[in-house]
């Protein structure tokens, strides 16, 4: 019972950050990964096998495999490289007969153009998804990033202005879709009392131990033993060089995430108010310095999980920052992150995605939610002739 109440607890004020009237809890569920909430949504519409999910061609290799494990198929659409989203005037020429859904990604927290797809969608009798794991706290037009589709998941993992260590949440908008979710999410277990404690450890170790001096190290070393499955991590080591499913993906969320759950919502304004004021920090260098920026109309609705900026000889450039300490995003090594060869496997063709493929080769992630912005300007002052 007690546990119960934490969920409700958790459901209300996420509804209530997201500034939704309705308050049913069975139309927000709870998982283990964000990837897990779009696999038990697509797994519950009831499609056809190989029928065709359209995907943007800049995200992460998590998305096309909860698609492929869902028994169907991605097909994707280039990228607008001024928003890093999916390029709304190449959208129809992808549909044809055995398409179902468009899913719209709101990359580094950007929504765009989304009235647009939908109307697309509505044309061709499509299901809408917004990919929200980089949008929470983020609103398009009038309404928070989520509230347009048909259904919206979102990420709580570690780097998210909403955090709980690992997981994620499907909200859905449409009534329609709610009953035939549920009753499958209804299956799915909760991770053991092991798993959660496991990741308990690992949020507490993120909390206090880890800083801008620590950060490369303690990154490089959770890379490896997740990609291991030496530890929980955000993506088991099958993920990233197969296309099976992991064992025991299905899951909901646990006690663990949903006690830090209950925490982070308490400090979100602070924190996403911190993120939007160093993100115009880095635009004002930025614009000031003929650089790649975003787009001043843009700052007002951007949630600013990270800024992107782009650069010539990345690789080093990461060196630099690392000898400086200085905390850098790889979003996204690749059109399909961070799988870096054998995209055919993903059935992704880099040449029907150019401005993807050309942006993940310059790509850098510049972290929003840093107590010393200037740092990081007199980084790039310093090296701007890496800086495009």
């Amino acid at each position: 019972m007690k546990q119960h109440h934490k969920i409700h607890r958790l459901k209300e004020s996420f509804l209530l950050n997201m500034k939704r009237q309705e308050k049913n809890d069975s139309h927000l569920l709870l998982f283990w990964k964000g990837r897990v909430a779009l696999y038990c949504l697509l797994k519950s519409l009831d499609l056809k096998p190989d029928d065709e999910i359209i995907v943007q061609g800049l995200t992460c290799v998590v998305v096309p495999n909860a698609i492929i494990y869902a028994g169907l198929t991605p097909v994707y659409v280039d990228i607008n490289p001024d928003s890093y989203n999916m390029d709304v005037n190449l959208i129809e020429q992808k549909i044809t007969k055995r398409t179902k859904a468009i899913i719209i990604q709101n990359t580094f927290g950007l929504s765009t153009n989304v009235e647009d797809i939908i109307a697309i969608a509505k044309t061709y009798q499509l299901i809408t998804i917004d990919d929200c794991t980089h949008g929470f706290g983020g609103r398009y037009g009038n309404h928070p990033n989520g509230s347009f589709t048909d259904a919206a998941f979102f990420s709580s993992q570690w780097n998210k202005p909403f955090s709980t260590g690992l997981g994620g949440y499907l909200m859905i908008n449409n009534p329609k879709l709610v009953t035939p979710v549920t009753e499958l999410y209804r299956t799915y277990q909760s991770p053991t009392w092991i798993e959660s404690f496991k990741l308990l450890v690992l949020i507490k170790v993120k909390q206090w131990a880890i800083s801008d001096r620590t950060y490369w190290f303690f990154l490089t070393l959770y890379r490896w033993l997740s990609n291991r499955n030496l530890i929980i991590g955000s993506s088991q080591g099958e993920e990233l060089c197969t296309l099976k499913k992991p064992q025991g993906y299905e899951k909901k969320m646990g006690w663990a995430q949903i006690n830090a759950g209950i925490q982070s919502l308490k400090e979100i304004h602070g924190i996403l108010s911190k993120r939007k004021k160093t993100a115009m920090v880095y635009g004002r260098w930025l614009k000031s310095n003929n650089k790649t920026h975003v787009d001043d109309r843009y700052h007002h609705n951007h949630s600013w999980l990270k800024y992107p900026i782009r650069v010539k000889n990345r690789a080093h450039f990461f060196k630099l920052a690392q000898e400086s300490n200085i905390t850098l995003g790889d979003w996204f090594v690749s059109p399909l992150h961070p799988i870096k060869d054998d995209w055919h496997r993903w059935m992704f063709t880099a040449d029907d995605c150019p401005n993807a493929r050309n942006a993940a080769k310059e790509l850098v992630s510049l972290e929003t939610d840093c107590n010393v912005p200037q740092r990081v300007i007199d980084f790039l002052e310093q090296h701007k002739h890496y800086v495009l």
